[in-house]
């Protein structure tokens, strides 16, 4: 008896090369795409039909899961000068609460809300390592199990990456109390990555990386030892240059400009992504650019925590790599970060379509392409497009949603980004050829959202 493969035709697909009609997707049990082949004269029999255009599924380059269960609990005035410095002092507090189990339900519930955002992996800069006094627990890799399960669960893909943080500010200052359960030295930090390799081998859904989680919580030396302990083509992902007080002490204390001394003193290439890296001056955009390294912008979060803005167009149209992440995730929507990003652009230059180019004049397909290409650079996985030999990730879009009725397929993306009409116009989601949203439902929502209320419920009495 012949086996048939699993398969899904398309009417149109957004491939690498742009749209494309009578598109039959095949993958393999792994969940790998195996073959694409546009043009198909008709869907071969018995092979079902998408709802609408697919999309390829796009990558959150930078998530704090735990932060999820706080959004909304810090738009107030904390006092005079309200800055990400206190809202920083209020997300530590928060922290100290976050218990395992706790953690496990507000992981799978915002893991969920990605996909029916459309995310379809994600990178998870995890730092809560300890107890809130600050021992281990009895099993080290204790939290980042919790997470990479709760990812297991809600289908989506994942790159883990523990993160170092050793310091409280440069100089190699000693760590703060309410800091505790983030500290690792390098060697203890390696300890608790390998334990996490041991009891949740990688796969085609799960990659590990490591996360340095600033110029101010590690030292170079520490850095470098880090970085000898890992893979060479692991992911390394840092926060760099997101304040401009974080900019000034590092001149202060270092000689240079964060970004410029990371440059100058490590092998930064595209496996590396640099979080936020707001505050660069133009050598440092260029340099950055030419290092093939991936800037991993926050717009929502940039916002919420005032950071500044990003010199996105310099940084294009030098060819350098960007990726999207939700962050702090006051919203989990990569088509809001596409957005912001282009109406940054807009209020500070007073014009329109400002990252649009020569070669692509829709700002919203450029961008899309660029938050793909960037985001596959930071998960170190094979994802972010429709081709052979990635992974089986994409969206299937409501072809009569109010946003792209009606509309020629080389205005569907501008739709999807820039039009923001009641639901959302991403209908289905697949993720390694799993359906985990059918109809903009999830298969386990009501029970993933019911386990978040207890937890939420938990940390807020």
């Amino acid at each position: 008896m012949t086996q048939i493969k699993p398969s899904l035709f398309a009417a149109h697909a957004y491939l690498p090369d742009g749209w494309r009609r009578n598109v039959l997707l095949e993958w393999d049990a792994a969940g790998t795409l195996t073959g694409v082949t546009p043009d198909v004269k008709e869907a071969p029999a018995g092979v079902a039909k998408a709802a609408g255009p697919i999309l390829p599924g796009m990558p959150n380059l930078h998530s704090h899961a735990f932060q999820r269960a706080m959004a909304g609990l810090t738009e107030y005035r904390a006092n005079a000068t309200d800055n990400f410095w206190s809202w920083r002092d209020l997300m530590y507090r928060f922290a100290a609460r976050i218990t395992p189990e706790g953690l496990a339900s507000i992981a799978q519930w915002l893991y969920i809300e990605m996909l029916k955002a459309g995310y379809t992996s994600v990178c998870e800069f995890h730092y809560v390592h300890h107890t809130p006094g600050g021992s281990r627990y009895a099993n080290h890799a204790e939290l980042a199990q919790r997470v990479v399960d709760a990812a297991s669960a809600s289908g989506i893909g994942m790159t883990m990456l523990p993160v170092l943080y050793q310091y409280s500010g440069f100089g190699s200052r000693a760590p703060r109390d309410d800091q505790a359960r983030f500290i690792n030295t390098p060697e203890s930090l390696l300890d608790l990555l390998g334990t996490l390799r041991t009891a949740r081998p990688e796969n085609a859904s799960l990659r590990y990386g490591v996360a340095p989680h600033s110029l101010r919580a590690v030292s170079a030396d520490s850095l470098r030892v880090l970085l000898g302990g890992i893979d060479e083509k692991a992911p390394v992902h840092i926060h760099i240059a997101e304040q401009t007080a974080e900019v000034e002490a590092c001149i202060e204390t270092e000689g240079a400009r964060p970004v410029q001394w990371l440059l100058d003193r490590f092998d930064v290439d595209s496996r590396w992504c640099l979080v936020h890296a707001t505050h660069v001056d133009p050598h440092e955009t260029q340099a950055l650019a030419k290092s093939g390294a991936v800037a991993g912008l926050c717009l929502t979060t940039e916002a919420n925590l005032g950071d500044g803005i990003f010199p996105a167009q310099e940084y294009l149209d030098a060819q350098g790599r960007i990726g999207v992440g939700s962050d702090s995730h006051i919203g989990v929507d990569w088509r809001a970060e596409l957005r912001l990003l282009e109406y940054g652009q807009r209020l500070t230059r007073r014009q329109r379509n400002v990252l649009a180019s020569a070669q692509a004049t829709h700002v919203a397909d450029r961008l899309f392409d660029a938050a793909l290409d960037g985001g596959a650079h930071a998960t170190g996985r094979a994802v972010g497009a429709l081709q052979a030999g990635s992974r089986a990730d994409w969206l299937v879009l409501d072809a009569n949603h109010s946003s792209i009725a009606e509309h020629s397929s080389d205005a569907w993306l501008s739709g999807v980004v820039f039009c923001e009409h009641g639901e959302t116009p991403i209908r289905d989601v697949y993720a390694g050829g799993d359906k985990v949203v059918d109809n903009r439902r999830h298969r386990d929502e009501e029970g993933a959202y019911a386990r978040y209320r207890i937890a939420l419920a938990e940390l807020l009495d």
